[in-house]
């Protein structure tokens, strides 16, 4: 009889080992390869060569990019280099980005930026940066504010918080508040693999402002991107490994309620809205496979997704931008402005295509 229980409960367990192995691979799109589709008229960023993981435009076009970031279980390019924040002018012909400059009194050396955003201010057209850092591999969100004449980010504030413990990607709402999203409900690296493995949906969208600090939205596999309607009433989110896109209605006093879920075919990451259209842009990985366990011989891909009418019954999904790597591995973020697509990637080079 302890025999016959023993057999049973190593098949149980075995079952259910198969089973989570199987949904993994459907997470993480094991088995997936595309086939690419080019846009005209693309060039390299010169200058970004460790990564581009975010991108924010300003509305005169003025574009900030996160750069070197350094992620547990990622490769990076250049381990021992402090990460930046680039600027470009999607204005100039010339494309050129430069590092920005940042004030005295903040540590440059531990610097590993990640998600970004920008809020400016209505008061004075202050022009407000919020940065995801993970300095350690840490989280800490960090307010700029950028002084243009001097192209410079003087330093205001960091924010750290028990809520705040694993965040991906920040959308500013004020001059200090912020939705940003954890994608991962532990901090510990192998606790966070088993967390991958397992695929429960436990992480979340915080809400924070100097006053109030509480979870707005729960419930993703992998809370990642996040993005604000133009008309500043809807908040869109990416669940990287659910391959989904939600919206949600942002209230008055600031909670979130769920209004749809768009699903998709690849696994989306940071998501940019486009300022006269408001369809929705997002950077994705076809095979995130492919980004842990990276092999230069067998690049992971880089896919970029449009979504237009994303309120209406029917929105419609297109993908306008796939590569298998072979120009640009493991993309990240798309942004337009005027006819110009910028595509940034966690860990590789950036992509700027003409699309008229």
């Amino acid at each position: 009889m302890g025999k016959l229980l023993s057999l049973t409960l190593i098949g149980l367990i075995l079952a259910f080992l198969g089973e989570r192995i199987i949904q993994l691979t459907h997470r993480i799109t094991f088995f997936r390869e595309i086939e690419n589709i080019d846009l005209p008229n693309c060039q390299y960023l010169k200058g970004i060569e460790f990564g581009s993981e975010d991108i924010d435009v300003l509305p005169n076009g003025l574009a900030f990019i996160s750069s070197g970031l350094k992620f547990p279980g990622f490769v990076s390019f250049a381990p021992d280099k402090p990460g930046e924040i680039f600027l470009i002018d999607l204005n100039d012909e010339n494309l050129q980005p430069s590092p920005l400059r940042i004030s005295r009194g903040f540590d440059v050396s531990s610097f590993n930026p990640h998600g970004l955003s920008t809020y400016i201010d209505e008061k004075d057209d202050t022009v407000y940066l919020f940065v995801v850092n993970h300095p350690q591999y840490k989280t800490t969100i960090e307010i700029f504010k950028f002084a243009e004449e001097e192209n410079v980010l003087v330093h205001r504030k960091t924010i750290k918080h028990a809520l705040l413990h694993s965040v991906n990607d920040i959308v500013a709402v004020g001059p200090e508040n912020f939705y940003a999203t954890n994608d991962f409900y532990f901090t510990d690296f192998t606790m966070k693999q088993m967390e991958m493995f397992l695929g429960p949906r436990w992480t979340n969208v915080v809400y924070y402002s100097p006053g109030d600090v509480r979870e707005a939205a729960s419930g993703f596999h992998g809370a990642n991107g996040i993005a604000m309607s133009n008309d500043k009433k809807f908040i869109y989110v990416a669940d990287l490994t659910g391959h989904t896109i939600n919206v949600f209605e942002k209230h008055a006093d600031w909670s979130l309620s769920p209004v749809k879920v768009v699903q998709l075919d690849t696994l989306v990451d940071n998501l940019s809205v486009d300022p006269v259209t408001g369809d929705v842009w997002a950077g994705a990985h076809p095979n995130v496979y492919k980004v842990y366990f990276y092999n230069a011989e067998d690049a992971p891909g880089s896919e970029v997704v449009r979504v237009q009418n994303i309120h209406s019954d029917n929105p419609i999904v297109t993908t306008v931008y796939a590569n298998n790597g072979s120009v640009l591995q493991s993309s990240s973020c798309a942004a337009v402005y005027e006819g110009k697509l910028v595509v940034g990637t966690v860990f590789h080079r950036a992509l700027y295509c003409d699309l008229h």
